[in-house]
């Protein structure tokens, strides 16, 4: 059942679509090529009530109308209207069937496990999860290591709940399988590709 947009209020997306969603698609491609990296997203500054910028502004660059989104918030929240009018996405109610989830609390978010972590054949099929928190660099320090990061970065990632990084080593395990997962705060980014080991 299709869901009807509320247009008031609707914050605008890209001043200049082209040239914003370049720039903004190559600041990810970065971010998970190199893991542990910042990288700014400053293409956004006007967004809808519980999104972040850099959120807004990865949504606006990855998804369309074949990307099935899950988002912790209501349907019929700000952003999800923002998502429903500027990208096409689908909002799925069922985690397994999302590529992208966009979750704004992630101290009570559902378990890695609970989305899908693509097939044998097809590991691309896999989600991709969009996590705001306080802080990329506030939070207790953690050792990465992996494809892209020469030696080790440590990584302070704050508000996440405590069992996201035993979740997370349960999601490396699973490599070439397993969930990705893009950092937010504010206007800034960090990618954690499932094939990075995080250790205390």
């Amino acid at each position: 059942m299709s869901v009807a947009i509320d247009t008031r209020d609707l914050k605008p997306g890209f001043a200049t679509p082209i040239f914003d969603s370049q720039a903004t698609f190559r600041a990810i491609l970065d971010g998970t090529a190199y893991p542990g990296r910042v990288q700014t997203l400053d293409r956004l500054h006007d967004v809808p009530e519980l999104l972040m910028p850099a959120t807004t502004a990865v949504a606006l660059t990855l998804l369309d109308v074949e990307t099935p989104v899950w988002l912790d918030l209501d349907r019929a929240s700000a952003a999800a209207n923002y998502i429903r009018f500027h990208a096409g996405s689908p909002l799925v109610a069922k985690t397994t069937e999302a590529r992208f989830a966009i979750v704004t609390n992630p101290s009570d978010m559902p378990p890695l496990s609970a989305f899908s972590f693509g097939e044998d054949k097809y590991p691309d099929t896999s989600c991709t999860l969009i996590l705001q928190v306080p802080s990329l660099t506030s939070g207790q320090l953690r050792r990465w290591t992996g494809p892209g990061i020469q030696h080790a970065v440590t990584c302070g990632i704050d508000g996440l709940h405590d069992g996201f990084w035993q979740d997370w080593d349960d999601n490396h395990g699973l490599y070439p399988m397993g969930v990705d997962v893009l950092f937010v705060a504010g206007n800034e980014i960090i990618g954690l590709p499932r094939g990075i080991r995080v250790e205390e």
